[in-house]
């Protein structure tokens, strides 16, 4: 098949859950034997050269990188609040030079599957029904609006109310879309079911982000143990939330038990603001880390406080795929279809959270247990090619 890949960041470096998804994808289905296309915006926030696009990478597809500024302006944003109904997340993607340049690829090439690699790539269906004749997949990232409608929930003041508008116009924005594609790929079964109930009548295949087991190699030789951390983007509005709340609500109380045990931070892009919150006893910010994959195997209990978001945790995956006892949240560990005190341990509130982490510490048992159930399961239900091959299963069907 003839696959074309749309999205609204270049998906290199894989940095981040968004271009994860989308890059393990080209991956499976460059592997399997299908021709693929990625033409992505290239934006002023993940601007990347095509010259730094390894050739091992594009050897999985032909990437075509077209510059949408899509930059973030609190005027703009203002104004947007003040004099339009339609979102400004969304606004900020729709681009006359994109539009003309996905025109003249459509003319040039004939592809079986253009897929949308989330809600901001929509508005383009219009464009892509009249220059092609290829079925067009919507895969569902998360549930956009409600990412915005939790955030909204935990904020306050007028970030609350200017939140809790942009989730109304979210929402609107992401039903509108509804049945204009031809088949939907949500990431997660509990999107698909929310994605049903919001009015989907079209073919659905759940297709969750896949990870490369031979990549992705758990060991423990330079295993720092005990450890506590956390790894995500520290731009990410849901991970800064949680950090701070870990931060202040549990990591204290781990301290006093256990005075000699550090707290491990990596991630990329953290605001001057969120460091200074990192400034408490044995707390090490390690910024961006070179190896994300050797950090881990580093560190031996891996905390993701989440409280908003939606979707599926591709640190959780990795994780897991890397043997670490995990301690989350429902919402962290929402649309993965694991078992606590089984391959990861879920914590309701601060006193489940810091119980768990403390189990973990004194119970070897538990912590050997968790980290090899975490293994098997990952390796049962999120091999890459598996995934990738079952997708095309599903568009051969429905391109017959």
């Amino acid at each position: 098949m003839k696959i074309l890949q749309i999205t609204n960041k270049v998906p290199y470096p894989a940095n981040d859950g968004g271009a994860i998804a989308c890059l393990n994808l080209t991956r499976g289905f460059a592997l399997l034997g299908h021709e693929v296309t990625v033409f992505a915006m290239n934006t002023l926030k993940h601007h990347t050269d095509l010259s730094e696009i390894p050739e091992s990478v594009k050897d999985w597809a032909e990437f075509r990188l077209v510059d949408v500024p899509a930059r973030i302006s609190p005027f703009e944003a203002t104004y947007n609040l003040l004099f339009s109904g339609k979102p400004y997340n969304a606004v900020r993607f729709i681009s006359k030079t994109f539009a003309n340049e996905l025109k003249q690829l459509l003319k040039a090439k004939k592809f079986d599957i253009i897929q949308l690699e989330g809600l901001y790539i929509c508005p383009y269906i219009p464009l892509i029904r009249k220059y092609s004749d290829a079925k067009i997949v919507y895969r569902a990232h998360n549930i956009e609006h409600e990412i915005w409608e939790r955030t909204a929930a935990i904020s306050s003041g007028i970030k609350r109310i200017y939140l809790k508008i942009l989730a109304k116009r979210i929402k609107v924005f992401e039903k509108s879309f509804i049945n204009s594609y031809d088949l939907l790929v949500p990431i997660t079964e509990r999107d698909g079911i929310l994605l049903d109930k919001m009015g989907n009548k079209k073919p659905t295949h759940v297709s969750p982000t896949g990870i490369e087991t031979t990549v992705l190699i758990p060991h423990s030789k330079n295993l720092e143990h005990p450890s506590v951390f956390h790894i995500g983007s520290l731009e990410w509005a849901p991970n800064q939330e949680g950090l701070i709340w870990f931060i202040e609500k549990c990591w204290p109380k781990i301290h006093e038990k256990f005075p000699e045990l550090k707290f491990y931070i990596a991630g990329r892009k953290a605001p001057d603001w969120l460091i200074r919150r990192f400034h408490a006893p044995n707390i090490i910010f390690e910024g961006e880390v070179p190896d994300a994959y050797q950090f881990m195997n580093s560190k031996s209990i891996m905390v993701v406080p989440l409280f908003s978001g939606s979707g599926m945790r591709i640190k959780i995956i990795e994780g897991m795929a890397l043997g670490k006892p995990i301690v989350s949240t429902p919402i962290g560990t929402e649309g993965i279809s694991t078992q606590s005190g089984k391959n990861i341990l879920i914590a309701d509130n601060e006193k489940e959270f810091v119980a768990d982490v403390e189990r973990l510490i004194t119970n070897q048992e538990l912590f050997q247990n968790i980290s090899r159930n975490a293994i098997e399961y990952i390796q049962e239900k999120f091999d890459n090619l598996a995934l990738a091959g079952a997708l095309t299963e599903f568009y051969k069907k429905n391109i017959e």
